[in-house]
């Protein structure tokens, strides 16, 4: 990808959880936290998450709670969903 925004996370005691490089938050509860980076969305899931900051001028996120798992996935744009369709 052109123009990435440089992603780092540090996970301490699985209870605090510090992130830079974060475009926007899709969703959120106490039970998950989906934050968008360049490197497609990832889903924080766990116990009695808060978000504690959220700076999106910045791409900062600082998450507390019970972490019990971290996952990316890719999130297709519908661009790219046509150009897989029709081959463009």
């Amino acid at each position: 990808m052109e123009n990435e925004t440089q992603h780092t996370l540090t996970l301490t005691n699985r209870e605090q959880l510090s992130l830079s490089g974060i475009k926007d938050v899709d969703s959120f509860n106490e039970q998950e936290i989906v934050a968008v980076c360049d490197f497609g969305e990832l889903s924080i899931k766990g116990e009695l998450l808060h978000i504690e900051e959220l700076s999106l001028d910045s791409g900062l996120m600082s998450v507390n709670g019970k972490i019990s798992s971290l996952s990316y996935t890719q999130k297709l744009t519908s661009d790219s969903l046509l150009k897989r369709l029709f081959g463009g």
